[in-house]
């Protein structure tokens, strides 16, 4: 995928729907939205219970899916710490946690944006919902013991989701 590519987006939650790449992949973030991993690293590591973009192969890179932990049925063994931490996506619309052409939530965002993807509007509410998220990574330091990735699992697969390191 190249800059001036144009994406054809057609499966079970959008169709008909196209965006431009204006960046290059994986490149030209914000200044202020730096993710610790990439959404290949992250469906590697194992989020959303294996269910996350199964449907969007055509979209997304094949090689982010060479090595991802997928399942037809959500698992939570199949995430990093093994533990649900997601909300079903009818809960994220009701808290109006779904911005623009993005119907999945913010992880579909941030492969877009990882891929090229510019909207600045939908960005910089998307970038501000990351950066508040840092709070959790905040709660672990303050509660566990350096090196114990056992110690609250289910927040440190949440941090996995939204790209922070959760091995801090």
């Amino acid at each position: 995928m190249h800059v001036g590519d144009i994406i054809q987006v057609n499966d079970k939650m959008q169709s008909a729907y196209c965006y431009e790449l204006v960046a290059p992949m994986g490149k030209d973030f914000s200044a202020v939205f730096q993710p610790h991993l990439s959404p290949k690293q992250m469906l590697e590591m194992g989020v959303f219970e294996g269910k996350y973009c199964n449907d969007c192969v055509d979209e997304l890179p094949e090689e982010w899916f060479q090595n991802a932990k997928t399942s037809d049925k959500p698992d939570a063994k199949l995430n990093y710490f093994g533990s649900k931490s997601r909300q079903p996506l009818s809960v994220w619309k009701q808290k109006g946690w779904i911005y623009g052409p993005d119907p999945r939530g913010w992880f579909q965002w941030y492969c877009r944006y990882f891929l090229g993807r510019r909207l600045p509007k939908i960005d910089s509410i998307q970038i501000k919902r990351w950066r508040s998220f840092s709070r959790h990574a905040g709660q672990i330091r303050a509660n566990c013991e350096p090196g114990d990735i056992f110690c609250r699992r289910r927040q440190r697969q949440a941090l996995l989701q939204w790209s922070y390191d959760p091995l801090i």
